[in-house]
């Protein structure tokens, strides 16, 4: 396990540390899930077997209209 410092604003400290609480658990279980879900590949309905966080390939030629 890697330990790191992580400076937050404490308006959005507060508000992590109230939704972890909400959610039962600890900030730190908290922030692990949440880090964990943004790097995980998941399937999505408009990318089979791909991450939300690539877009999807353009249709056509390829490239994007020009006005």
């Amino acid at each position: 396990m890697i330990k790191f410092n992580l400076r937050l604003p404490e308006d959005l400290y507060d508000s992590a540390k109230d939704a972890a609480a909400t959610d039962d658990r600890s900030l730190n279980s908290w922030l692990v899930s949440l880090v964990r879900h943004a790097v995980e590949p998941r399937d999505t309905p408009n990318r089979p077997d791909g991450d939300s966080a690539v877009p999807a390939p353009l249709g056509g030629s390829g490239h994007s209209p020009r006005p």
